[in-house]
């Protein structure tokens, strides 16, 4: 049985060459952020929200913390604190489970099939069942005005107010200025994140070959 500590370094390895963006806090492998895309064919298509993962010491056999940082409009998703409620998180995880299965399994299924009936947004799941087309449309307002890449990828002190409703109607494309800003901050989140990806490759190499060796005797 392998320990936490490593199975917890070849979960987040794993995650990482899996071409999902993250973005590490405080230069550990137990706090990050990663850019999660709306699934294809749901209402959030398109959308992009970066979301924060926090492992604790116990993992995997004590589940993450998962948390949206910028707005969701959806009925398991708290609309203030981006916290989710999600039964195989919450209450019915498994060491069997990995990260991968989080971004790719758990949360597309979460935003493909709400549950109105366990909500942590009144406001959604009550406008969910008894006005459907209202509902859609609002969850596109939301994936318009909260959850676009450049608004992602935007500098950490740009609140969500800055985003006034001028800007998030009339249409307008970003100043090339801020183009160039938005670019020059992703190459840094690559810079940054590529020395963490090597630590932990090796790490995960490491373990692997002397584990293999312990087999061996």
């Amino acid at each position: 049985m392998s320990s936490p500590s490593k199975r917890r370094d070849m979960d987040v390895m794993k995650l990482m060459m899996s071409d999902y963006a993250v973005e590490t806090i405080n230069d550990g492998i137990n706090e990050f952020n990663v850019e999660f895309h709306g699934p294809k064919e749901s209402l959030y298509e398109g959308g992009v929200w970066k979301v924060r993962v926090e492992l604790p010491d116990a993992y995997p056999y004590k589940s993450p913390s998962i948390g949206f940082l910028n707005k969701i409009f959806h009925p398991n998703v708290d609309e203030l604190s981006g916290s989710v409620c999600l039964d195989v998180i919450n209450q019915s995880w498994s060491p069997m489970f990995d990260l991968l299965n989080v971004f790719e399994v758990f949360l597309p299924q979460l935003l493909l099939y709400p549950n109105p009936s366990d909500p942590l947004n009144g406001d959604a799941a009550s406008l969910m069942m008894k006005d459907k087309e209202q509902y859609e449309q609002k969850v596109k307002e939301y994936c318009e005005r909260y959850a676009k890449e450049h608004i992602v990828n935007a500098p950490t002190d740009e609140s969500d107010e800055e985003l006034s409703d001028e800007d998030f109607s009339d249409g307008r494309s970003d100043s090339d200025d801020d183009t160039l800003r938005r670019n020059a901050n992703s190459e840094k989140m690559v810079l940054k994140n590529s020395g963490f990806y090597e630590i932990v490759r090796d790490i995960v190499f490491y373990n692997t070959v002397l584990s293999a060796n312990y087999g061996n005797n």
